[in-house]
């Protein structure tokens, strides 16, 4: 049971929020609407978003004025609306869900700027390696763990992680797993033998995330370049995801299509609600994600939207990943440096669909495994009263 926090405003401050896309703002958001339905009073300050109109918010949202980047001038204005709404945060209880916000509080420690009553942070895996490898930021992570009250993680991976490079963390870890997105909608099952989910009649490998090597769609080009040409025949990939500072990677990707000797459509950002009929039009999932410099895969939501959409998965077997993605269950895991394998699984699945349905299947149930109420649970407990959440 975890013990309620005391009868105070959570303030969600966060970097990673609405319009912003991506696995973090998913989290950020869903964890600030799950504990605002169990009745806590919720204010998410969040990075302004010009032009935008807002959905309509279960809990209050005040934009920072602030473009929501971990750069100098984003840390001092968010320092700035630290210091200036100090006596109320503390009196409150503050999460941080990302490492944005978390570096401000570090700064501000260090000149006894201001301690909130009830401190609440989120890792997701790669932030905690930064802080770590940093020398001026690793003692300021450890100052800031020192001082939070609860720490929670998405995975068993991440809580490993944590209490590893910073063992004052590991009797405040609690675990918080990523689930589907609220409005999130899947279609119904098909059989093994229908026709093909797209109008072109080829078997389509989709992977969706944004275009940078930790992603490994160059390692997924690859190993469909690599199969018989029987079965490249056979196929389409498609990628959906934005681009990023990375244009090299980009520029490679798209030399290495222009000969792999079957379509590759660059799909770009897309929508959720038009991502969902592309889900819809796929037959296996891949994100072949990697270790990359100081970035690690510690999840992975996007896994549990194409399983929940009857895909099955091809992925690494790093970080996170096998506790989102069952091995021989909902996908196949393959190590990273085994190139010839990730062939093999995707001829093993493009030659067999009773197999892509087997797995499908049973990633449509383990999809829906996880809840956003449990996890805010964990983290905060039940509300202490629900006249909370009145506004």
């Amino acid at each position: 049971m975890v013990t309620p926090l005391p009868d105070s405003t959570i303030y969600v401050i966060t970097h990673e929020f609405y319009p912003k896309r991506g696995g973090i703002a998913t989290f950020t958001e869903e964890m600030a609407r799950a504990s605002s339905k169990l009745g806590f009073d919720v204010e998410v300050w969040a990075q302004n978003a010009e032009h935008i109109p807002e959905k309509p918010w279960p809990f209050r949202l005040w934009r920072l004025p602030l473009k929501g980047t971990h750069d100098l001038s984003c840390q001092i204005r968010l320092a700035l609306q630290l210091i200036k709404h100090r006596r109320k945060l503390r009196r409150a209880t503050v999460y941080l869900p990302e490492p944005g916000p978390m570096l401000t509080l570090m700064l501000l420690q260090r000149f006894h700027a201001f301690r909130p009553k009830n401190l609440l942070l989120t890792f997701h895996g790669s932030d905690v390696l930064k802080f770590h490898r940093s020398r001026l930021i690793r003692p300021m992570a450890q100052q800031l763990i020192g001082f939070a009250n609860r720490i929670s993680v998405l995975s068993e991976f991440t809580a490993d992680l944590l209490a590893t490079h910073f063992p004052e963390a590991q009797s405040k870890i609690v675990r918080t797993p990523g689930a589907l997105r609220s409005d999130f909608e899947s279609a119904a099952p098909r059989p093994a033998h229908s026709p093909p989910r797209n109008a072109t009649g080829k078997i389509v490998i989709l992977t969706v995330g944004r275009l940078h090597p930790r992603k490994g769609q160059l390692e997924t080009l690859r190993a469909l370049s690599s199969l018989p040409a029987v079965s490249r025949d056979k196929i389409e990939y498609w990628i959906a995801g934005a681009s990023t500072n990375k244009p090299q990677y980009t520029d490679q990707l798209k030399t290495i299509a222009d000969t792999a000797g079957f379509p590759v459509k660059f799909l770009g950002d897309v929508a959720d609600d038009e991502l969902s009929k592309i889900y819809d039009q796929a037959d296996i999932f891949a994100m072949t994600s990697l270790d990359y410099r100081k970035s690690v895969e510690g999840f992975g939501l996007v896994y549990l939207e194409a399983s929940a959409h009857g895909l099955p998965v091809i992925g690494h077997k790093v970080g996170g990943v096998p506790e989102a993605v069952l091995n021989g269950k909902t996908g196949i895991l393959i190590s990273p440096d085994k190139s010839a394998e990730l062939t093999a699984a995707f001829e093993t699945l493009i030659t067999d669909p009773n197999l892509r349905q087997t797995l499908g299947n049973a990633g449509r149930e383990w999809a829906y495994q996880n809840n956003w109420r449990d996890s805010a649970i964990a983290l905060f407990g039940e509300a202490p009263s629900p006249a909370l959440g009145e506004h």
